[in-house]
């Protein structure tokens, strides 16, 4: 036989996948390949070397069809690798070789473990190529068991979006979504001005490519570019960002990710809002401060805003802009419109009554923050309730699989529980997590709220569109347009700061011109014993 096999013309093969599975990681390197079969190839004579970087879990190695294509040509009539499981690990592979090896077309497959000819018995040749496609498949059923442990746990199996980078070098299977420094900071600022409603999808690009310098990352395959709308539009939909995703993508089942969120889901849906149907942009024609922030108290329908001309016989133009009904729910409706600068004005009245002065700024900051030092006690205590809870919920999860093991609960009874321990698990990590945000940043956004409070009638008074839109999106985005006014529609922090701050000018009008300003100690005083500014009877002021 090896003086047959000297008359031969050999192809040499050798393949790695580029996916490194866990039991694939005691398989040679190309390289080594071809230095085991360094000695398999003495004497014989060698027409041509294919090496390739590619899974033979499914048909379609362009260098092995190659290597088949010239042997049906006559090229090489035998061929020498590693393992046979290097040249198949499929049914249709595994076909085509067997084929070609019983019609003599191969004579010859030279392994390091032995040798196949074609007169040998098929039902051998049969077994030994198809325990090779049985591993590819049994090694795919375990993948897709461990991604589905990893979504459970909170870890989205796939290439991390735009300001999130996976883990590296950790134990298999503990991989982690990690924040990226670079990026991170760049993607939320894109949300936060996407939040401002002033911004289009065209426009954030620019931003995102002349002042944030944002690219895309690089890959494998792709180098880094600036990103394109499609990119920032995945961006903006993606619910990843606020700390959920659906696996697989196709279906409807949710997980909590143990991700660090970008943005909030109340932020999220608000940009959904923005974005309008099926995330696709609103076109504007014009820029208009306070379109989309408002609706009609007769119908329902939102606000919308005109601009109108008056050319006077003298040459005079005389500019208006009218926000009125957009007649899109009730056509005859007839509720008042209410001229830009009337609107202002109102907006402005709204606004004084809600100013604060720095001194009431200064002080409640400082009260609160001593009112958060002896609520750490109590906040402590329920975050180690919930975190039981949690425990506790994952513990009956693994007792109900348990069962299912030892066929003491039927299927049905068990994906029942599972459906309801899920849902609760997944409540719990999102008590736990918003636990842990509020009492990380509470005080960061009540410092945020007073400073609203404090600067945002000037601010309204002296900024640009852009500014004056922002501020009345901070106060809600629901208001009510009736009979020519507007009627604010904020939120409870808000609403109590407007009571505070009516509060603070009853107490500056007690005071001598002398004491109002220059005597922070005699005005804190005054706060302090104010039932409504310190009430004694709450015991959470915040």
């Amino acid at each position: 036989m090896e003086h047959k096999n000297k008359k031969l013309k050999y192809f040499i093969y050798a393949r790695r996948s580029i996916e490194k599975r866990d039991n694939e990681e005691r398989v040679a390197s190309v390289e080594s390949q071809l230095f085991e079969i360094k000695e398999l190839a003495e004497g014989l004579k060698i027409v041509e070397t294919f090496t390739e970087t590619k899974s033979a879990a499914e048909p379609g190695r362009p260098v092995f069809n190659e290597m088949i294509r010239q042997i049906e040509a006559g090229k090489a009539n035998g061929i020498i690798c590693w393992k046979t499981d290097r040249l198949s690990r499929n049914p249709i592979d595994e076909g085509r070789i067997k084929y070609l090896l019983q019609k003599g077309i191969i004579q010859n497959i030279k392994a390091t473990d032995r040798d196949w000819y074609p007169e040998d018995n098929g039902l051998l040749a049969s077994v030994d190529f198809s325990m090779s496609a049985e591993y590819s498949r049994v090694l795919s059923r375990h993948v897709i068991r461990g991604l589905k442990d990893r979504v459970r746990s909170g870890f989205r199996p796939c290439m991390a979006p735009l300001g999130y980078l996976n883990s590296k070098y950790r134990e298999k299977g503990m991989e982690e979504i990690l924040v990226d420094p670079e990026r991170f900071p760049k993607v939320r600022k894109l949300f936060d001005l996407m939040l401002t409603g002033q911004y289009s999808v065209p426009q954030l690009l620019k931003v995102a490519e002349k002042d944030l310098h944002l690219l895309t990352r690089e890959t494998s395959k792709w180098k880094s570019k600036p990103m394109g709308k499609t990119n920032l539009y995945a961006i903006l939909t993606n619910s990843f960002y606020y700390g959920e995703f659906k696996y697989p993508k196709s279906s409807e089942d949710w997980f909590v990710g143990n991700h660090k969120p970008m943005i909030t889901k109340e932020e999220y849906d608000k940009i959904q809002f923005l974005l309008g149907r099926k995330g696709l942009p609103r076109p504007k024609n014009h820029i208009f401060a306070f379109t989309g922030l408002m609706r009609c108290a007769g119908c329902g329908a939102r606000i919308t805003c005109e601009e109108k001309w008056k050319h006077q016989r003298n040459g005079n133009t005389h500019h208006y802009v009218y926000y009125r009904c957009t007649g899109s729910k009730t056509p005859d409706c007839t509720e008042k419109s209410v001229e830009i600068k009337i609107l202002e004005k109102q907006i402005d009245d709204f606004l004084s009554k809600l100013q604060i002065p720095p001194e009431f700024h200064e002080w409640a900051v400082g009260e609160l923050k001593l009112l958060h030092e002896k609520e750490k006690g109590d906040r402590n205590s329920l975050l180690a309730t919930h975190r039981k809870h949690y425990e506790e919920c994952v513990m009956k999860l693994d007792k109900f699989a348990e069962m299912l093991v030892a066929e003491k609960i039927s299927h049905e009874m068990y994906k029942v529980k599972e459906t309801e321990l899920l849902e609760k698990k997944r409540s719990l990590k999102g008590l736990l997590d918003g636990d842990d945000k509020r009492i990380d940043d509470w005080l960061v956004r009540l410092e945020s709220t007073l400073t609203f409070a404090e600067r945002a009638r000037e601010e309204f008074q002296n900024g640009d569109i852009a500014r004056r839109r922002q501020i009345l999106t901070a106060l809600g985005t629901e208001h009510i347009l009736k009979d020519g006014q507007i009627y604010i529609q904020t939120e409870e922090p808000l609403i109590v700061l407007q009571k505070m701050a009516d509060e603070n000018n009853k107490i500056q009008e007690t005071l001598e011109p002398s004491k109002r300003i220059g005597n922070k100690k005699h005005i804190n005083d005054l706060y302090s014993k104010s039932l409504l500014m310190c009430p004694r009877q709450e015991s959470n002021l915040q």
